[in-house]
């Protein structure tokens, strides 16, 4: 059973049930529209559709009416990711096919392995801000 929807049962957490409800249907929208990752380079890969995830489930977020709060927490969140798609898709695409250095494949340079899975300044300011 997904974690919110165990938080929402077990203990009638209302705003987790609210965010199993919207990140169900922004799992629909990365299957609707296609957005899951490819295996070729200059195909959208895993940062890619991490990134379209949290952009359909802030949309979700500042759509839904159950929760005022949330849905004004992410209206803002939603609107800059919705704004600066292109950019950040493009950067995304830039940077695949470049090796990686990340200090070790058991146990990774946190600091390494946080450049190389974050390389999009603009992606990262929106996400740090929530």
């Amino acid at each position: 059973m997904p974690a919110f929807e165990q938080v929402a049962l077990k203990e009638g957490n209302k705003k987790a049930k609210v965010l199993a409800d919207t990140l169900d249907a922004a799992n629909g929208k990365i299957l609707e529209f296609n957005r899951t990752p490819a295996r070729k380079i200059g195909e959208l890969d895993n940062r890619g559709s991490h990134f379209y995830l949290a952009m359909y489930w802030a949309r979700e977020l500042a759509n839904q009416k159950e929760d005022a709060e949330l849905a004004a927490k992410f209206a803002p969140v939603a609107e800059a990711l919705e704004a600066k798609e292109s950019e950040i898709v493009a950067a995304l695409a830039a940077e695949q096919g470049k090796p990686a250095d990340i200090g070790g494949y058991y146990i990774p340079n946190a600091d390494l392995l946080k450049k190389w899975m974050r390389p999009v300044d603009a992606f990262n300011k929106v996400i740090d801000s929530i």
